[in-house]
């Protein structure tokens, strides 16, 4: 009887145990429900709690014949103490191909003068700060040609805490230079201290603050080396690690990393604010996963053409600095109709396969972030 009596209490004493092992893993579950509801709705706008059961409806994207373009901008206003915070210092257009799982990323220069409707003339990237994405979308689309589907503003923590939450990223320098590059301006995000980039030649591996620092170095301070192309060369390395962040994100020791998948969603919940919701957002990871990294072409708009026949000169007006198109101010007929010679990766049409012949659009030049930026979105919506 004592060890009837034994075994009954080990008996309820195990379901006790296991009880309250089941109340507490509920509990977390619950808490990271909320959040994750908390971090979609920030991202996504959309507060109504059972938008989140969209992921269980298929969704067509808006789309080109296939092509899916997102238009990137990334401020700093995240960044207290820094002028010009509303700014969008970075401008990029992603784009899928989901016909043929290839895709293109192209960088806009933050100084390049354009007509913004009911504003005059200003840099482009001074036009969110006068209308929002929606007018930056405009101007995008009347300057290049192209037909924007999807946006997404992205601030300074946003790129820093996915590459934390990635576990780092490693990319390659590759500087004419033979000692790499360096950039002494000083990092004012934190000690006032440090120099924003200096990395050799070959693969380097980055932390989030590293990786955002290199984001934003264009050598511009004296006794700089390795940016031969100042702002055009930091536009490169943008593109160089949004690619590698996406790799991360996509890969097997993230998706079955529970808390890394968390990190994720944190990162971009309170840091990104796009019109994709999040349907939207899967069907461009079921894509984005499918495309390897050789098959995503990068550009920037100046060398469309390549270097014998730039489609951006350097220009002062009104006491700015400011890239004009060759063809001449407000002109951008040459970069609508910009052939390069073949992409590596789309064969027989050049850039422009997947389009109307007839309208000879930018649209096929351009990546989203994220990848890029749209990349690990819809990433990581998929992995929770």
């Amino acid at each position: 009887r004592k060890q009837a009596k034994r075994a009954n209490q080990k008996h309820r004493k195990g379901k006790r145990v296991a009880k309250t092992i089941g109340i507490i893993f509920l509990i977390i579950l619950v808490g990271l429900g909320a959040r994750f509801y908390k971090d979609i709705a920030r991202l996504t706008g959309n507060n109504n709690p059972f938008s989140i059961l969209s992921i269980f409806r298929p969704v067509d994207l808006k789309n080109d014949n296939g092509r899916v373009n997102i238009l990137v901008a990334g401020n700093s206003v995240d960044d207290s103490g820094h002028n010009g915070a509303q700014l969008t210092d970075s401008i990029m257009v992603l784009s899928i191909n989901t016909k043929d799982n290839t895709a293109l990323m192209l960088s806009i220069p933050r100084d390049m003068w354009v007509q913004i409707p009911g504003y005059g003339h200003s840099k482009i990237n001074a036009v969110y700060p006068d209308g929002g994405m929606d007018l930056l979308k405009t101007v995008v689309e009347d300057t290049t040609g192209l037909n924007i589907h999807y946006t997404a503003l992205v601030n300074y923590s946003a790129f820093r805490d996915l590459v934390d939450a990635v576990g780092g990223i490693t990319i390659t320098i590759d500087s004419s230079d033979s000692r790499g590059i360096y950039d002494p301006s000083l990092d004012y995000t934190t000690r006032k201290c440090c120099a924003l980039a200096k990395y050799p030649n070959g693969p380097v591996t980055l932390n989030g603050k590293q990786a955002l620092n290199l984001a934003r170095a264009r050598g511009d301070a004296y006794g700089s080396y390795g940016f031969p192309d100042a702002d055009y060369t930091r536009t490169t390395h943008q593109r160089q690690m949004l690619i590698a962040i996406k790799d991360k994100a996509s890969s097997t020791s993230v998706i079955a990393n529970p808390l890394k998948v968390s990190k994720l969603v944190d990162a971009l919940g309170g840091n990104v604010q796009t019109n994709l919701q999040l349907n939207e957002m899967q069907a461009l990871y079921y894509y984005s996963k499918k495309i390897d990294d050789k098959k995503i072409d990068s550009y920037n708009i100046r060398d469309l053409k390549g270097s014998s026949a730039l489609m951006l000169v350097g220009d002062m007006i009104d006491g700015q600095s400011v890239q004009v198109p060759a063809a001449g101010v407000d002109n951008y007929e040459d970069i609508k109709a910009a052939k390069p010679k073949v992409s590596k990766n789309s064969a027989g049409y050049g850039l422009w396969n997947v389009w109307d012949k007839k309208t000879f659009d930018i649209t096929k030049i351009v990546v989203g972030s994220q990848g890029t930026f749209g990349l690990l979105t819809a990433a990581k919506l998929k992995l929770v």
